[in-house]
């Protein structure tokens, strides 16, 4: 999709470069990462899966993802890195879909395992790619709705189930139809995706690296004299996140499944997790608006404390509401707090440490989030409620709330 003198041509191109980024988080997170939470519940009743088994599923994605990470950023921009996004894109697709033609559980870890891989390279490269056409024709204030792709595809996937759950309510098949309908949809999804993003042969400067909207406000000259005593600052927001992937990953594992557990609400499990889509789809441009007029350590304390008592409502009440408090908290959270972690860390290094520090945090999220899933398990045992696991948590994001406050008043005193 080439470039165009026409300024109202180039908006609408635009759309459709951004509406394709969406897209492309719809394959990777709704389906290639989050596919599995309303599907759990179904395939532990066919298959009387332990507590165990389902977390070890849940963890070798969530491996998969970080070092699917750490390969896609090695990735130079230009060919490769289109080339890596829509190999990625055609990867979550198949190993999706061949999911339902197993029932061996060694076969299920490494299509989980790969599907995590394939959705860290589209995360990765479509992030460049999209954000850097939105650096290069100024419009970078429209990269919050490029991560609604999370919302939009969890609700999809919430939404196929809920659906299937409907027509093969009895039908010990029905786990097979999920994965199936899953993976032709992302396997639809990948026409647009491919026709609509630019082939991009970009230098690292046109990627965003070098124009006045990669300028970020972490190079203003108050926070590059906060880099001599940044370290510290660095470790106690890595502390914060690496509580945020552990804490919050259980309830997005598990949500559906405790829900469908709780006496009276068996069947709401999967409308559990479309309103989680629902609230995250817009969750980015509105604590980035809060953030602006709260600062960032602000708002990420609020956006954690109330994650937090999201995620304890269903251990603490079987009201009939509970379910519907629960998903609006988290899913209006967890996404929230990832793109104001890494803006927020971005701005308190000097530019040339953004990719050191960037690391730094996607490691420490993505080790929680393996962890988590594997303590979440342990303490519940091999067939026993999540109850316990939900308490434990919430406090891990509490305990990271109060890191961030930290975090907050480091910064205070190094300037």
């Amino acid at each position: 999709m080439g470039r165009n003198s026409n300024p109202r041509s180039e908006d609408y191109a635009l759309w459709w470069i951004l509406i394709a980024g969406i897209l492309t988080l719809v394959v990777a997170f709704g389906i290639g990462r989050f596919a599995y939470t309303p599907i759990l519940p179904i395939m532990q009743e066919r298959f009387a899966l332990s507590n165990t088994a389902v977390s070890a599923l849940a963890s070798s994605n969530y491996l998969g993802y970080i070092l699917g990470a750490i390969f896609a950023a090695f990735v130079p921009t230009g060919r490769l890195q289109a080339m890596l996004l829509r190999s990625s894109l055609l990867t979550v697709a198949a190993s999706t879909g061949l999911v339902a033609l197993t029932s061996e559980f060694s076969m299920w870890l490494a299509l989980r395992f790969i599907a995590g891989l394939a959705s860290a390279g589209v995360f990765v490269s479509a992030s460049a790619v999209v954000l850097g056409e939105l650096a290069h024709r100024r419009r970078s204030e429209l990269s919050g709705w490029l991560y609604s792709g999370v919302g939009l595809g969890i609700t999809l996937s919430g939404l196929v189930v809920l659906l299937l759950n409907h027509s093969l309510p009895e039908s010990s098949a029905s786990w097979r139809m999920a994965w199936i309908c899953l993976g032709a949809l992302a396997s639809l999804l990948v026409v647009p995706c491919w026709a609509w993003l630019p082939n991009v042969e970009a230098t690292e400067e046109e990627a965003g690296g070098t124009g006045p909207e990669s300028e970020s406000v972490g190079d203003a000259p108050g926070l590059v004299r906060l880099s001599t005593n940044a370290h510290f600052g660095i470790v106690l927001l890595c502390i914060a996140y690496f509580l945020e992937g552990g804490g919050y990953i259980v309830a997005g594992t598990f949500l559906p499944a405790i829900v469908a557990g709780l006496p009276g609400l068996e069947s709401l499990g999967p409308s559990t997790w479309i309103l989680v889509g629902l609230a995250a789809a817009p969750s980015t441009v509105f604590w980035a608006k809060v953030a602006s007029r709260m600062g960032y350590v602000a708002a990420l304390v609020v956006a954690y404390v109330a994650q937090a008592v999201g995620i304890v409502l269903p251990a603490v009440s079987v009201a009939w509401w509970t379910p519907m408090i629960s998903a609006t908290l988290f899913g209006g959270t967890f996404m929230g707090i990832v793109a104001l972690v890494l803006i927020y860390g971005r701005q308190l290094v000097p530019k040339r440490r953004a990719d050191l520090t960037l690391g730094m945090l996607t490691a420490a999220f993505g080790v929680g989030q393996v962890l988590g899933p594997l303590v979440a398990a342990a303490v519940t045992g091999e067939t026993g409620g999540f109850d316990r696991s939900l308490v434990i948590a919430s406090a891990a994001v509490a305990l990271g709330g109060l890191a961030m406050l930290l975090v907050g008043a480091h910064q205070r005193r190094s300037w």
